[in-house]
């Protein structure tokens, strides 16, 4: 019995999260149950399920984890944290939600309130994440323009306000700021402009306008006619903004509305955000990984997700279908706010038409997506298209790989693999091979040497291949190159070889050049190409070459090993810096004796060592 085999026979009768692993002990999918043992034991049931997407999942999986949870709403949570963590490739995922950013209100006496890309747990508090950067910097400006708050970064701690280790800057003279910094607003009123600016972020104009009246009226009442135009002002800018809000209810309520749109493998998820009748702001996710998922699923993901660190829920979420998980989503959101939340299916009327018009912005955002991957997917630039042309190839050459050797007397001897895709340098494919087999020079072995460990390896790991793989040199490394693509079983890899004096293009199995004119655009394409992989090897052979220079220099010297002979370098930055350095400064370095400081300073002070 396998050990897969036996720990499906010991799982729990719970609910609780299921792990599926592959070959690699990677997980490659994430589900939660009511009951672990019957749902997992579902997978590997004789019948084969009915889709392709879970007979491919089922083919993959050797191992299985569980994790027992209290109840079905633990489960569910912990589910959406465990997919954002291992992020597995047959789950639904978000694409790129880390990098969405936040308002942050900060945890000190006088909060700062600016966007940020990072949370961090010290008590701040965190609004988004807004995927319209551009929407959340006119909100944040207009918060700033309306309300006066500090914008430096001043510890203001009570200790440094009483000894008036501050002066106010600018921004108090004209209005933008109260002054915390010289203790000219108490914590309790700046408190208060902190809690307008978070209610007006939230949509809640209604509620702040209020505030700001009674502000207003108690100001004249105590004849601080200045004060009172100021406030006036700012009820004034609030009334501007709320003017530019498109109202659909006049039902003064805070709901969120969501909806999805799938097709393929993408979708896109639509939240329209209603504070006090009013839209106040649309939010989008793309999500990839959905291929004949339901928009049940689809939905619920999204939903668990946005409301994991949402800073607002409200009493109503409309959607356009009930959800299995529908039961325990409320509860947890109700859990949440600490007031019910109520999940809403309106099929007629107007908050249907809500829905159907968070819908088609929906569809129009998946489709322009899906258009600019069209576009990126079908366009070959022209040199691309002259390259097959004056190659003969069956497909353009969108992915080229190109190698080249670089070494100097057999010594310190690299590869460099460079990339290309529609004829731009794909640098985070790039690749560097520090030579094994041959002490001596030997281009041919080197060659060979490369193009094995290269597409070994991605034969081995299913990896896609290039459209065209280029070496830098004439028929014998080409010859030796194909020799290995064959032992490789790649016999129908197209392979060329541009060889430097002539810029000779050859192929495999016609010992004459191509006749390929000097003038044409793919030619040019390859000459660029191999000039980048010759540059990308000449500089790793420098560095190799350096590196081995420096420490030579340092191999007379008993006591100084790899680990110190790095540790000087990275102290003083370079050969030159330590040789002109003093003994103290030597002896300075961590890891260092003293005694071996003296010989170190020595071995380059010779005419010290004379003296002495």
């Amino acid at each position: 019995m396998s050990n897969l085999e036996q720990k499906l026979q010991n799982i729990p009768r719970s609910p609780g999260v299921y792990l599926f692993k592959d070959k690699n002990k990677k997980v490659i999918y994430v589900g939660k149950a009511v009951m672990l043992r019957n749902r997992v034991r579902s997978y590997f049931q004789s019948s084969q399920p009915d889709d392709a997407k879970t007979r491919r999942l089922i083919s993959r999986i050797r191992d299985v984890e569980t994790i027992v949870a209290d109840s079905e709403i633990e489960a569910l949570i912990l589910e959406a944290n465990l997919i954002k963590e291992y992020k597995p490739r047959y789950n639904v995922n978000l694409k790129d939600d880390k990098s969405f950013p936040y308002i942050r209100v900060t945890n000190e006496k006088f909060p700062r309130i600016f966007p940020t890309r990072k949370i961090i747990k010290d008590g701040s508090k965190y609004f988004g994440p807004y995927t319209d950067v551009g929407s959340m910097r006119s909100l944040l400006k207009t918060s700033k323009r309306i309300f006066p708050i500090r914008s430096c970064n001043l510890n203001l701690t009570e200790e440094n306000i009483t000894a008036g280790k501050f002066k106010v800057c600018l921004n108090y003279h004209i209005k933008k700021c109260m002054g915390p910094c010289e203790g000219l607003i108490d914590e309790q009123e700046y408190g208060q402009i902190v809690k307008n600016i978070i209610d007006f972020i939230n949509g809640r104009d209604r509620i702040v306008i209020e505030e700001l009246t009674q502000k207003m009226e108690h100001s004249a009442e105590e004849m601080q006619f200045e004060k009172a135009a100021r406030v006036r002002d700012q009820i004034q800018a609030i009334k501007e903004f709320q003017y530019k809000q498109k109202v659909i209810t006049p039902e003064e309520i805070d709901r969120d509305l969501f909806v999805a749109y799938a097709e393929d493998n993408d979708a896109c998820g639509v939240v329209f955000k209603v504070r006090q009748g009013r839209v106040i702001g649309r939010q989008h996710f793309y999500l990839d990984g959905v291929e004949q998922e339901t928009l049940d699923r689809i939905l619920s993901h999204l939903l668990i997700r946005y409301y994991m660190h949402a800073d607002f829920i409200p009493n109503e979420v409309y959607l356009p279908i009930p959800l299995e998980d529908g039961a325990n989503i409320e509860q947890w959101l109700s859990d949440r706010l600490n007031s019910k939340v109520q999940l809403v299916f309106p099929q007629r009327g107007e908050k249907a038409k809500l829905l159907k018009m968070a819908y088609q912005n929906a569809k129009l955002l998946l489709e322009e997506l899906k258009l600019q991957k069209m576009k990126d997917k079908d366009y070959i630039p022209h040199a691309v298209k002259a390259l097959q042309r004056d190659l003969r190839l069956t497909n353009p050459p969108k992915r080229i790989e190109a190698f080249d050797i670089s070494n100097i007397h057999g010594t310190d001897a690299t590869a460099s693999l460079v990339t290309f895709v529609n004829g731009q340098p794909y640098k985070s494919e790039y690749r560097r091979f520090k030579i094994r087999t041959k002490s001596t020079p030997d281009d041919f072995a080197m060659m060979a040497e490369a193009i094995e460990r290269r597409y070994s390896r991605q034969v081995k790991e299913k990896n896609p291949l290039p459209d065209l793989i280029l070496v830098d040199g004439g028929k014998g490394q080409l010859s030796v190159a194909t020799e290995v693509l064959a032992k490789l079983s790649l016999h129908e890899q197209p392979i060329i070889a541009l060889a430097k004096r002539l810029d000779e293009v050859f192929v495999p199995g016609i010992s004459e050049a191509q006749n390929i004119p000097k003038t044409s655009s793919g030619l040019r394409l390859l000459q660029h190409i191999r000039d980048e992989a010759h540059r990308f090897a000449i500089e790793y052979h420098r560095q190799l070459r350096g590196k081995r220079s420096v420490y030579s220099e340092l191999n007379n010297i008993e006591g100084i090993g790899d680990k110190r002979k790095k540790r000087l370098i990275q102290h003083f930055g370079s050969l030159k810096n330590l040789k002109t350095a003093s003994l103290e400064e030597i002896k300075q370095v961590k890891g260092i004796p003293e005694k071996l400081a003296e010989k170190i300073w020595q071995q380059f002070q010779p005419d010290e060592k004379q003296q002495q």
